[in-house]
């Protein structure tokens, strides 16, 4: 029996309420070291509610998250990112008119050394482009130059230029939400590919998606959500796109799956 890869990221019994509305009720999670672990459910499990309280957008009500081991307490995105979690969000936010490059750095840029850095904070547009190439050669990336503006991009090269900034100066975890929404098949294949490459680079991977073939191609997990908890963790080499949906919509309920199926 192998031994099971370390546990990255973990949350117990996350609480989050809106008003009336209970969005997670109780909420656990697991991600382990080198895996790309799936999140799925209806609308209204609570997937959204619990990716934001692991990417720092919410605060919950109850319950703990713990970064290799180690209890967290994030106030914002930016504590996640300074704990070395990056979001890649439906929505890109890229920014159309700035080159990739620049899109790259957005927010990090890199100052020029010495006085003309610290005092007159001039950016260093060189170091910059040379990281950028190096950061989208290494995960394969075919974009011809990283100076055209990205308004010149595909959708699909758009979603890799995001995806790569997450990959670039993630420590830690990479969680990415629906990045495949928009997507034609060909471009939809461009991004699974590249979220194999992350993985493979050592990081961990959280993929939220509805769109369950994708899910059933990447997953090395599959966590189910539902009613604002965790219903089961499944190994999608060991059980049916079907029975997979049945947990998550009531139909079945974990219990009723093989030994097999479980993760």
């Amino acid at each position: 029996m192998s031994a099971q890869p370390q546990i990255v990221m973990q949350a117990k019994g996350l609480i989050k309420r809106y008003g009336q509305v209970t969005a997670l009720d109780g909420a656990d999670f697991e991600l382990r070291a080198g895996e790309i672990l799936a999140v799925i459910g209806d609308n209204g499990a609570g997937k959204s509610s619990l990716i934001k309280c692991l990417s720092g957008a919410t605060i919950p009500d109850q319950g703990e998250i713990f970064l290799d081991g180690k209890p967290i307490h994030f106030k914002s995105p930016i504590d996640a990112r300074h704990s070395g979690i990056e979001t890649v969000y439906q929505d890109l936010a890229v920014a159309p008119a700035m080159t990739i490059s620049e899109n790259l750095f957005l927010g990090r840029e890199l100052r020029r050394p010495g006085f003309l850095g610290k005092f007159l904070r001039v950016l260093d547009k060189k170091k910059m482009l040379e990281e950028s190439i190096s950061r989208m050669q290494e995960l394969k990336v075919g974009i011809r130059s990283m100076t055209q503006a990205v308004e010149t991009l595909s959708g699909g090269q758009r979603q890799c230029v995001a995806v790569a900034r997450a990959a670039a100066f993630a420590q830690h975890v990479v969680i990415m939400d629906e990045p495949t929404a928009a997507l034609g098949v060909k471009e939809g294949n461009m991004v699974l590919e590249l979220i194999r490459r992350v993985r493979d680079k050592g990081l961990p991977v959280v993929l939220i998606s509805h769109n369950m073939p994708h899910v059933f191609e990447v997953a090395d997990r599959i966590h189910i959500a539902r009613l604002g908890k965790r219903a089961a963790v499944v190994n999608p080499k060991h059980i049916s796109m079907s029975d997979t949906v049945a947990v998550m919509t009531g139909a079945k309920s974990a219990d009723d799956l093989p030994e097999a199926a479980h993760a």
